[in-house]
C-alpha cells in the first residue's frame, strides 16, 4: 500500500491532506482497487471512474453526519476505502470481507443496502424531508449514474423534487455506460451533449460556475441566470432538467479534484435542491477497462501481462445463460415471431449472438423493467412472441405489470429469468430467491425450471409454442450435464408438457421420493446415491414445473411415501410450498399419513459468498437431504 493511502483510514484523515495531495492519493486508491479486484473479482470499471469524484465529496462533506446515498452502489469502492474498510478489501465479496455494495451493517457511512438502480433520488428526497422536519442542517447528497437517471422511479422522484425546500444535491455521474451502453432517448441526448464538449469546455464551465460561488446572499435563480448570460454552452445540457424546474450546473470534468472540491463547497450552501452533471471515464487509469468497459463492469480475478488479460480461473465450459442464448438463436431461425427484449443487459442474459443475427428483432429499453414488460405485452398482443430476458432480482420491479398486462390478459409472453437462486458474491441485493413466490400466485402463468442443458432448450421450445405466459428460471452457473448420469440426461431430453415431471429414478421398495426443481438437480442426484450407499431406496423426480404441480407427486402422497422437495428459492411460497398446497387441496382423509420436508432458502438474507457456500449456508445440500430422508423414515 502506497504512502498517502496508508495515512488515510477515515474521512478525518483525508481532510488533513492538502488539496494538492489528492491527485496522488487518487492514483494510489486506483491502484489499490485494481490490485484487489485482480485477486478477488468485482465491479472494476465503474469504481475506477469515480475515484476523484468520491474523494472530492468526502473532502467537502462530513458524511459522518451528512448523508450520502448511492444509486446501485457498485461504484462505492473508494467510499469504502475512505471509511475504514481497507482491510476488508483483502476478501472483497467473500464471507470474511466487505460486500461489493453499500451496507449499513458494515459502516454508519452507508445509508442503505442497495443493488438496484433508480432508488437514490427518491430516498434522498425522503431523507431531506425527514431532516427538515427535525430542523436539521445535515446535508444530503445522492450520486446517480446516467443509466440510473433514466429509470422510471428516478423520473418520478425528479418530478417530485419540488417537495424539498432545503439543500439536496444530486450528482449525475455521466459515463455513458450501464453494464452495456446506456440505451434510450435520454441516453442519446446525454451522448450528443457529451460529444459536443471538449476538455476546455468542461474546464471553462467549472470555472464559470465557481466564479458565481459561494452564493451567500444570492438566490439560486440569480446564480443560474448569471451563469447562462456568461456562457451559452451550458444551455443544451440543462434544458431537460430545467423543464422539470431543477437547478442544473454543468457539465464539468469528474476527474478534476480541485474544481470538484470548489463546486461541492459552493453547492453545499444552496438552500434548494440542485443537480451537478459530471463526466467521468469508466475504467479510468486501466487501459483494458477503458477499452472494454462492458467486460470489466464486473469481472472475476485476472492476471495482466503487458496488454494481455488472463482470467485466473478457467471459465466454465457452458453456463445456463450460454445454453439459453444458443437455444434462442436456433428457435428464432425457425420462428420469425420470436423477438427478444432486455433491460441494459444484452450480454449478461446471453443475447449478444441473437442481437447480432436478428438486430431488427432485438430491443434494449435500458434500466426500465416495468416498461419492458408492458412493451412485451404490446408485442404479444400483435401476434409476436416476445422473450423477456431479465435477472430474477430485477424482475421483482415488474410485479404489477406482469399481473395486469400479462397474467390478466393471458398473453403469450415468455420470461427467461437469469440469475435465479443464490448468485454468489453480489450478495442479498442480487439473490433471485423470490420469483417463484410472486409469480406462482398469478393465474394463467406457467412456471418452469430446467435442471440441465438439454432442458434449457426444451423449456424454451415449449414456452414459445404456448399461448399462455411462461416463466423459465435458471442460475448463472455452469450447466450440470457432466455431473449427472447419462440416463438422467436422456430422460430429461423429452418435450416439456404443462405440469408434467420426469421420473429419473424409481424403486418399488422405496418409501421416499426426492423431488427436485430446477438447477439443484445435481445436489438431489448426489443425495440419491448417498442414500443408496446407506441401503435406503428412494425415487428421484425432476419436477420441471412449479405451476402447475404434477399430479404424480400428489399420488406419491396417497401411496404413503415421504417427500423431500429441493429448490434454490425461498421455502416460503416456493416450489415446496406449492407441493404442500396441492397435497392439502387433494387430501383424502383415508390416505395414509405422510411427511413432507421442504428444503430451500430460509426466510433470511444470505450474506455474500461463493454460490456453493451460500447453498451450504442455506441448507440446500446433500447432507440436509440425507438427514431429512432418515428423519422421515425414522432411521
Amino acid at each position: 500500500m502506497a504512502g498517502l493511502l496508508k495515512q488515510v483510514n477515515s474521512p478525518v484523515d483525508l481532510k488533513r491532506l492538502s488539496l494538492e495531495q489528492l491527485p496522488e492519493l487518487a492514483e494510489e486508491i486506483r491502484q489499490f482497487i485494481l490490485d484487489t479486484v485482480s485477486r478477488t473479482g468485482g465491479h472494476l470499471a465503474g469504481s475506477l471512474g469515480v475515484v476523484e469524484l468520491t474523494l472530492a465529496m468526502h473532502y467537502v462533506f462530513d458524511f459522518d453526519s451528512d448523508k450520502l446515498l448511492w444509486d446501485v452502489g457498485h461504484q462505492c469502492y473508494t467510499h469504502k476505502i475512505l471509511t475504514g474498510r481497507k482491510e476488508g478489501f483483502k476478501h472483497l465479496r467473500s464471507s470474511e470481507g466487505v460486500s461489493g455494495f453499500p451496507n449499513p451493517a458494515e459502516s454508519e457511512y452507508d445509508q442503505f443496502t442497495v443493488g438496484h438502480s433508480g432508488t437514490a433520488v427518491a430516498s434522498a428526497i425522503g431523507m431531506a424531508l425527514g431532516l427538515a422536519h427535525q430542523n436539521s442542517d445535515r446535508k444530503v447528497v445522492a450520486l446517480v449514474g446516467d443509466a440510473s437517471i433514466v429509470n422510471g422511479v428516478s423520473f418520478e422522484a425528479l418530478n417530485n423534487l419540488g417537495l424539498v425546500k432545503r439543500q439536496l444535491l444530486i450528482v449525475l455521474n455521466d459515463n455513458s455506460m450501464a453494464i452495456d451502453a446506456t440505451e434510450g432517448a435520454v441516453a442519446r441526448y446525454f451522448s450528443r451533449v457529451r460529444l459536443s464538449q471538449t476538455y476546455e469546455d468542461l474546464r471553462r464551465t467549472a470555472n464559470n460556475i465557481l466564479e458565481h460561488l459561494p452564493i451567500f446572499g444570492k438566490g439560486v435563480e440569480e446564480v443560474i441566470g448569471r451563469i447562462k448570460k456568461s456562457i451559452r454552452m451550458v444551455l443544451p445540457a440543462s434544458q431537460m432538467f430545467e423543464s422539470l424546474d431543477i437547478p442544473y450546473f454543468g457539465p464539468v470534468d469528474g476527474h478534476n479534484i480541485s474544481s470538484l472540491v470548489g463546486l461541492f463547497r459552493g453547492l453545499s450552501e444552496l438552500e434548494h435542491p440542485a443537480l451537478l452533471h459530471v463526466y467521468t471515464r469508466k475504467g479510468k487509469g486501466f487501459t483494458p477497462a477503458e477499452e472494454d468497459r462492458r467486460r470489466f463492469h464486473s469481472t472475476g480475478p485476472f492476471e495482466q501481462e503487458g496488454d494481455e488479460i488472463m482470467p485466473v480461473t478457467v471459465p466454465p465450459s457452458e453456463s445456463y445463460t450460454d445454453a439459453f442464448g444458443s437455444a434462442m438463436v436456433e428457435l428464432a431461425e425457425q420462428d420469425e415471431r420470436i423477438v427478444a427484449i432486455t433491460c441494459a443487459m444484452c450480454h449478461g442474459t446471453g443475447l449478444a449472438e441473437f442481437r447480432e443475427r436478428f438486430p431488427e428483432r432485438f430491443y434494449d429499453a435500458g434500466i426500465a423493467e416495468s416498461a419492458v414488460v408492458d412493451i412485451a405485452a404490446g408485442l404479444a398482443k400483435t401476434g409476436l412472441k416476445p422473450v423477456v430476458c431479465i435477472y430474477s432480482t430485477f424482475l421483482q420491479r415488474s410485479f404489477d405489470q406482469i399481473a395486469q398486462e400479462v397474467s390478466l390478459q393471458n398473453l403469450g409472453v415468455v420470461f427467461c429469468i437469469d440469475r435465479a437462486g443464490l448468485v454468489g458474491r453480489d450478495g442479498p441485493t442480487h439473490h433471485g430467491v423470490m420469483d417463484t413466490g410472486f409469480l406462482r400466485m398469478m393465474p394463467n402463468v406457467l412456471l418452469a425450471a430446467p435442471g440441465c442443458k438439454v432442458e434449457v432448450r426444451r423449456a424454451l421450445e415449449f414456452a414459445v409454442g404456448t399461448d399462455s405466459p411462461v416463466c423459465i428460471r435458471y442460475p448463472k452457473e455452469s450447466v450440470p450435464d457432466g455431473e449427472l448420469p447419462k440416463g438422467f440426461i436422456e430422460a430429461c431430453n423429452k418435450p416439456f408438457e404443462p405440469g408434467r415431471a420426469i421420473v429419473l429414478n424409481s424403486s418399488k421398495h422405496s418409501n421416499l421420493a426426492i423431488v427436485s426443481y430446477g438447477s439443484v438437480l445435481p445436489i438431489a442426484a448426489e443425495a440419491l446415491e448417498r442414500l443408496k450407499a446407506s441401503g435406503i431406496a428412494a425415487d428421484l423426480i425432476n419436477a420441471r414445473f412449479a405451476a402447475p404441480v404434477d399430479r404424480q407427486i400428489l399420488l406419491l402422497h396417497k401411496q404413503g411415501k415421504g417427500i423431500i422437495t429441493v429448490e434454490d428459492h425461498r421455502c416460503s411460497c416456493g416450489f415446496g410450498s406449492a407441493v404442500l398446497e396441492a397435497i392439502c387441496a387433494s387430501c383424502d382423509t383415508k390416505a395414509p399419513a405422510c411427511r413432507v420436508k421442504v428444503i430451500g432458502v430460509p426466510q433470511s438474507f444470505i450474506r455474500h459468498d461463493s454460490r456453493d457456500n451460500e447453498l451450504e449456508t442455506a441448507g440446500v445440500s446433500v447432507d440436509k437431504i440425507v438427514s431429512a430422508a432418515k428423519e422421515i423414515l425414522g432411521k
